[in-house]
């Protein structure tokens, strides 16, 4: 298959309104013939099943929680980007484009970070009109906040909780529409299959997590809004239950994933604590707004971070980056932070921890001045350390956050299998190499509100679909596809918890394909992982039944998909021979340390197919082309 992304020709600024120009309608009349299903109801989902049942279309969508207020967007914090510009501060679609391209390294599609950028607004408009508690300025304009990776305030917040409000609202405009009875949503329902019909993704297969019995649904196209795969590290920010097993169910029926190796990590999380963890916790990057990042100038310093005189401390973002100082990308801020450890400056107990402080803010507006701003997020944190970081600085370093990684798919959003479209961080993104910080809401609530309404139309308008039940062959043998996967898992009886082989996962792959990676780690892992892909099939315990209530069993499901993801990742790690943005081989740095490109071989999306069981994926290359912003050597100083 020849990778054709469909961008639009013509003026940057003016693709995607010819492209909604030159797209096939669907009458107003019709699209209640239509049938959608949208797996996922976090921001991307929910958004998208409202606006698609809201246009008329018969939308079914599924969510593995009990509601889709527990979806993981809850816990985005910081704020969402768009470039108002109400600070008056040079902001605009343009400066929000370059700002995300150079951000992401060079290593995403010029077409649809302008898109991006373009439809950003209307978010904020939409999420006003539905009661979003955006914070306000003195003057009754909506506030801003900066955000590493731009000189412009352009993030949109609600204190430390911008998720759960953008999510309330999106939950609201979907539940008007269940209301109405537009949308069917059924709860607790993990989609463990893609079904394709002569070609076209027609439905999914999926169980049923209260009484374990296998359900289909069949419609007109599918949607996934299934989020990203950190947690095949193990310890990540994200919520236990994110994972991977609806998007690698559908690579396997023929959607290629892009740029796998691309995984963020986050300089602003509280560091672990044991080893009995079972999750890490974020603390926003929006605390590096008015909080200072620093370590001791004396390696192996113990003494209390008040206790340390201003001249014995090194502002180090600050004094290696003075243009940006700690609003620097979160790739630049993690690797400086494991640089700082690794010589020998790290505090606290594990000495894997970094200081942010906020001493000199209380000190410039008072104390309510933070708590207003960031007062939740201070609770947070005294909750977890029982610290008062009012009192004395946080300790922070970084860890498995974001993927930019992801279902390959074109400018429409659809994936190399026809009729399956993917939004948010299931798919390969807009985000390349590295995220900014409040863009991952920006592109899911863009995905849902304003882009999917329309290329998905497009498609229904342009594609012969006859009519499919869930009785039909294909359905029949996807059912029986996974239960025989089922079966298999549950007839192991081996000794080993779950937890326990996921660890040991997420264990080969920070420590070969975490922050730093080189060839000889790289090809370690790749000896390392399907080893322990073995001894999961032999020694993997799932106790219980397969028909009832088994979180094992769930669990069980998902590490099969990320023990043959995470080799996928480390395949595309060790292919791609350069450093670019989350991506740094060790190999490819600059004498001051920054990540090395090398435009020449590597200008590409790389999307993997799945060439069957057992053998070597095929990849396939969509060249980058940059019209407006030149790939340089990024430069944040």
């Amino acid at each position: 298959m020849t990778l054709d992304s469909k961008i639009p020709a013509g003026p940057i600024e003016q693709k995607w309104d010819n492209h909604r120009f030159g797209m096939k309608l669907v009458n107003p009349a019709n699209k209640r013939k239509y049938h959608i299903i949208v797996v996922g109801t976090g921001l991307a989902g929910a958004s998208a099943a409202a606006s698609l049942a809201e246009l008329g279309y018969r939308v079914t969508a599924l969510s593995y929680h009990e509601s889709p207020r527990r979806a993981h967007s809850i816990s985005a914090q910081g704020g969402i980007n768009a470039p108002k510009n109400y600070p008056n501060d040079g902001d605009s679609v343009y400066r929000l484009f370059y700002d995300t391209v150079k951000g992401g390294d060079y290593r995403s599609r010029e077409a649809n970070v302008y898109r991006l950028a373009q439809v950003s607004n209307a978010i904020i408009d939409q999420c006003v009109a539905q009661g979003v508690p955006f914070a306000r300025e003195y003057g009754g304009l909506l506030d801003n906040r900066s955000f590493g990776g731009a000189q412009v305030s352009r993030t949109f917040y609600a204190r430390g909780q911008t998720g759960q409000q953008l999510l309330l609202g999106a939950y609201s405009a979907l539940i008007r529409q269940v209301g109405l009875g537009a949308v069917k949503f059924f709860d607790r329902r993990e989609m463990l299959d893609l079904v394709v019909v002569d070609g076209h993704a027609r439905g999914v297969v999926a169980r049923n997590m209260v009484n374990g019995h296998l359900e289909s649904y069949a419609g007109d196209a599918v949607i996934l809004a299934t989020g990203g795969y950190g947690n095949v590290f193990f310890l990540s920010t994200n919520a236990k239950m994110c994972n991977a097993t609806a998007t690698w169910r559908a690579h396997k029926r023929g959607a290629y994933f892009g740029n796998p190796c691309f995984t963020q990590i986050h300089p602003t999380c509280i560091p672990v604590a044991s080893d009995h963890q079972s999750k890490l916790t974020l603390m926003s990057e929006s605390l590096r707004n008015d909080g200072r990042i620093w370590v001791p100038k004396a390696k192996g310093d113990t003494r209390a971070p008040n206790q340390i005189p201003e001249e014995e401390r090194d502002y180090y973002l600050e004094r290696m980056y003075p243009s940006f100082g700690n609003l620097v990308p979160r790739d630049v801020a993690s690797r400086r932070a494991k640089e700082m450890c690794d010589k020998g400056h790290g505090v606290g107990s594990t000495k894997l921890a970094v200081y942010l402080d906020f001493g000199d803010t209380i000190t410039r507006n008072g104390k309510a001045w933070v708590a207003e701003k960031y007062g939740n997020l201070f609770d947070m944190y005294k909750q977890i350390t029982g610290e008062d970081a009012y009192a004395a600085p946080m300790r922070i370093y970084p860890a498995v956050h974001y993927t930019m990684g992801g279902l390959w798919v074109d400018y429409n959003l659809m994936a190399t299998v026809p009729g399956l479209f993917v939004l948010g961080e299931a798919n390969f993104s807009d985000h390349g190499a590295n995220r900014l910080g409040a863009s991952a809401l920006m592109q899911g609530l863009a995905d849902g509100y304003f882009i999917i309404p329309y290329t998905i139309g497009d498609y229904l308008a342009s594609t012969k679909l006859p009519k499919t039940e869930t009785g039909s062959a294909p359905f029949k043998a996807a059912e029986a596809s996974v239960d025989a996967l089922t079966k298999k898992l549950t007839g192991v009886k081996g000794s080993t918890p779950v937890d326990v082989l996921h660890k040991e996962l997420g264990h080969i792959m920070w420590e070969y394909c975490g922050m730093g990676r080189n060839a000889a780690g790289l090809k370690k892992a790749l000896t390392l992982i399907p080893a322990l892909r073995e001894r999961f099939w032999k020694e993997v315990a799932v106790n219980g039944s397969a028909e009832a209530f088994n979180q094992e069993l769930e669990k069980a499901h998902r590490l099969a998909d990320f023990l043959e993801l995470a080799e996928l990742i480390v395949r595309d790690a060790l292919m791609r021979d350069e450093s670019c943005g989350g991506h740094f081989r060790e190999e490819h740095q600059t004498a001051e340390g920054e990540a090395q490109r090398n435009d020449a071989k590597f200008s590409f999306v790389a999307a993997w197919e799945f060439a069957g069981a057992g053998k070597t994926p095929k990849l396939h290359k969509e060249p980058l082309k940059f019209e407006y912003v030149k790939p340089s050597q990024r430069s944040y100083k």
